[in-house]
């Protein structure tokens, strides 16, 4: 079983004045698809500390790292720069595909900044911040998400070409 972490990034979250749905939501999908969340936490939208906590996540060998909320336009939005300042290698198709997925249901998709990346033996996707669109993305994306972590980890048997 894969260890999972979840990180909102959130101001009002973090400040107790909104409840975290996107959060549970990501809860929701990967323990269905057996996965281990073993960490989950509210971080307000502040790039160091952001930055940090995926870092403290690897360190620990947590698996897969999913973020939500932080991937727009405002001046606070800072998760993807906080992702791009521990990521050793991108996986920039994984949110192609998610976006190009989520334009079936709005041409707004074009406006997330989310990326993805790896640090160490830690795959990391940034989710946007509304339960909708997380669960339209992760769905749409958890297959291959979970593919890519077994060839990360060296399953040899899900390397191998079918």
């Amino acid at each position: 079983m894969y260890k999972v972490a979840i990180i909102t990034a959130s101001d009002k979250g973090y400040a107790g004045e909104r409840e975290d749905k996107s959060g549970s939501v990501i809860e929701e999908i990967v323990t269905a698809h057996e996965l281990e969340v073993t960490g989950k936490v509210i971080l307000p939208d502040d790039r160091q500390m952001l930055s940090d906590q995926m870092l403290n996540y690897c360190h620990q060998g947590i698996d897969l790292i999913l973020t939500t909320g932080g991937t727009g336009f405002s001046k606070r939005d800072v998760t993807p720069e906080a992702t791009a300042d521990i990521v050793e290698r991108r996986a920039d198709n994984l949110t192609f595909a998610m976006i190009a997925n989520s334009l079936q249901y709005t041409p707004k998709a074009m406006l997330s900044r989310g990326i993805a990346g790896i640090r160490e033996n830690t795959l990391i996707v940034n989710l946007p911040g509304s339960p909708k669109a997380v669960r339209e993305n992760l769905e749409y994306a958890i297959d291959a998400i979970i593919h890519g972590v077994k060839i990360l980890k060296g399953d040899d048997a899900e390397c191998a070409r079918k």
